[in-house]
């Protein structure tokens, strides 16, 4: 406890230095505005943001990206209640209750409470990030090649089981994104591999590229289909922020149910804030005495969602800090501005650089009274942005994107690349296919085959390594145990019930 105290203590001085207060504040800035603008999405602006933190110091960028991402899901809230669209995927559940209560009138308290269940998630998940991230590196560090490779395997399967819709579909998009990391020039010997002779192609394809045109591209061509007719916005002045006592008795529970939900699923690989919140929903109308009341202004149907997805989004830091794993798309794209800083992810990071570590941390934490603070002054303002048709909005998004793209190597091929992926997000989308998977699995890829190769050459060629080693033989049997079980009929029947509940 002593010790924890101490590191929080360092965490603090660090993240309250001017420059760190600074993108921090930057961050939670931008995170909120993309989550009110439909059609940005966190991973496709953490991925035009990359190139940006190549001149701050790793903690400031590291603090701004951490920023954007617990931001937007802010962000996501305010579009939910007021427009009826989800600023961010997160925040589709919060359309069904959240847009009833403001044309009840009680806009204000929906918005209050979702920021006041956001900021209680966020403290209590900034509190197990610091809490889990000592004992858990230490664990880190008893694991050699084997376990890791089986680690990232059992990711893959959480992946799978978490993903919406079709098994099958969900471990046919990890293997294509495992296939497409391949691409480029082998670790050992150096020899192009599907490259077909392009040259653009042997150093592999961009991890920004794929990023920017699954989520940035797909997600602009995908809201070009909607009419601006179709956005419901409230004309009357948000008023009465205070929730009432009896709001704040109803929601209570709920915000502490989707807390602790949250908290569990954000550390989970593959979940994350759009599992929690979907999660958090469906136990809060399964327990309700009158599920009737869901869909038509159930404050509990704002507060755990809400509480959720914001407490996912902090906890789905602690495998990326202490086993260097990411758990999900905007985690994976932290690996990406990690290695830009010249920092490997994984349990070095807190030994080597504890203010990094516990700075980071802490701000997480400052980052969330910040966006209490600056988001419910600013409602208004967030209305007016959303007034702005989307045919005006859509060009400079595009160019901010192209931008972004082209100057990671000042390679225009980049550019067309990330519209080709762009396309596939769009069909993959179309045909029920989920992009998050295979981005996991275009992340881990690389990781998979290093540590499957070093594991190979330790053991002599011997491929019973993988279960003759007590922690890689009991991840490999719990990958296995989920995937049977995703497999059987009545439990793929209850998965999908938990992603059908927003209809």
């Amino acid at each position: 406890m002593h010790d924890l105290i101490a590191n929080l203590a360092l965490g603090f001085s660090v993240a309250a230095q001017p420059q760190n207060l600074f993108f921090c504040l930057i961050g939670a800035l931008v995170g909120t505005l993309v989550g009110v603008l439909p059609g940005i999405g966190t991973v496709a602006t953490v991925a035009m943001l990359l190139t940006i933190t190549f001149g701050l110091s790793p903690t400031s960028a590291l603090i701004m990206l951490a920023g954007i991402y617990y931001g937007a899901q802010y962000g996501g809230s305010t579009t939910s209640v007021l427009v009826n669209i989800p600023g961010e995927a997160g925040s589709v559940v919060t359309c069904l209750d959240g847009h009833q209560m403001a044309r009840q009138g009680r806009a204000g308290a929906a918005l209050s409470i979702a920021a006041i269940g956001s900021f209680f998630a966020g403290t209590v998940s900034t509190v197990l990030v610091a809490a889990l991230g000592a004992p858990l590196t230490s664990l880190a560090l008893l694991f050699g090649p084997a376990e890791y490779f089986s680690l990232m395997v059992l990711g893959l399967i959480f992946a799978v089981v978490l993903a919406r819709g079709s098994v099958l579909k969900a471990i046919a998009v990890i293997l294509l994104g495992l296939l497409l990391s391949m691409v480029g020039s082998d670790l050992e010997t150096g020899a192009g591999r599907m490259t077909f002779d392009w040259a653009e192609l042997s150093d592999g394809i961009g991890f920004a590229n794929v990023a920017m045109g699954l989520f940035g591209f797909a997600e602009i061509i995908r809201n070009l289909e909607m009419s601006d007719e179709s956005r419901e916005i409230l004309n009357t002045k948000v008023t009465g922020l205070m929730p009432t006592r009896q709001d704040l008795i109803d929601s209570a529970p709920a915000i502490a149910r989707g807390t602790i939900l949250g908290s569990i699923l954000g550390i989970l690989p593959g979940g994350g804030a759009i599992v929690a919140s979907f999660a958090a929903y469906t136990v809060e109308k399964r327990i309700a005495k009158d599920p009737s009341r869901f869909g038509r202004g159930a404050i509990e149907g704002v507060a755990a969602p809400e509480s959720a997805n914001n407490a996912a989004a902090q906890t789905s830091f602690i495998p990326l800090l202490t086993l260097g794993i990411p758990p999900n798309a905007v985690m994976a794209l932290m690996v990406g501005a990690m290695t830009i800083q010249g920092i490997v992810p994984g349990p070095q990071v807190m030994t080597k650089q504890p203010e990094l570590f516990w700075g980071m941390i802490a701000s997480m934490w400052v980052g969330n009274l910040m966006l209490v603070i600056i988001n419910l002054p600013l409602v208004g303002l967030w209305v007016s942005l959303l007034r702005v048709p989307y045919r005006l909005l859509f060009p400079s998004i595009v160019v901010f994107c192209c931008i972004g793209i082209y100057s990671v190597n000042n390679s225009p091929s980049d550019v067309i690349i990330a519209a080709v992926f762009g396309l596939i997000g769009y069909w993959m989308v179309k045909h029920d296919f989920e992009p998050a998977p295979m981005l996991l699995g275009f992340v881990l890829g690389p990781l998979m085959e290093e540590n499957l190769r070093r594991a190979m050459l330790i053991a002599r060629g011997d491929p019973t390594v993988f279960i003759t080693r007590p922690i890689s033989a009991g991840l490999i049997a719990v990958a296995t145990v989920l995937l049977v079980l995703a497999l059987l009929p009545t439990i793929r029947k209850r998965r999908d019930e938990v992603f059908v509940e927003e209809g």
